[in-house]
């Protein structure tokens, strides 16, 4: 199998994808890119030290939403605020998608000589 040669672009794209989605693994991110896994965690591994950022800390997973039905006013503004932040990382997440498909249309629209 060759290897691939992944632009600083492509990478940093990546991590920042896989570090604006909660509860993402390494194995999903990885496909939707069409990398390999360990690849994906090389490079967020690498970034998070560039960075200066521990790797033993991890990403906060998606809590299962609780039943809206709450008696207490304050854990109802809680857990709306829970979902605001929920929304708010999906749309960062979806514009980071977005804005790599922008780039490889480009980039693929120049390689074509047809």
């Amino acid at each position: 199998m060759a290897m691939k040669d992944y632009s600083d672009e492509f990478k940093a794209d990546a991590v920042a994808l896989y570090e604006s989605t909660p509860g993402a693994t390494y194995k999903g991110i990885a496909a939707d890119l069409g990398v390999n896994r360990a690849t994906l965690r090389e490079w967020v591994l690498r970034d998070r030290e560039r960075r200066g950022v521990a790797a033993a800390v991890a990403k906060p997973a998606a809590r299962p939403r609780e039943a809206a039905s709450s008696a207490d006013p304050d854990e109802r503004i809680r857990q709306l605020e829970a979902r605001v932040a929920e929304l708010e990382a999906s749309e960062r997440k979806l514009a980071t998608e977005r804005d790599i498909l922008r780039k490889a249309a480009k980039y693929f629209a120049g390689e074509t000589n047809w």
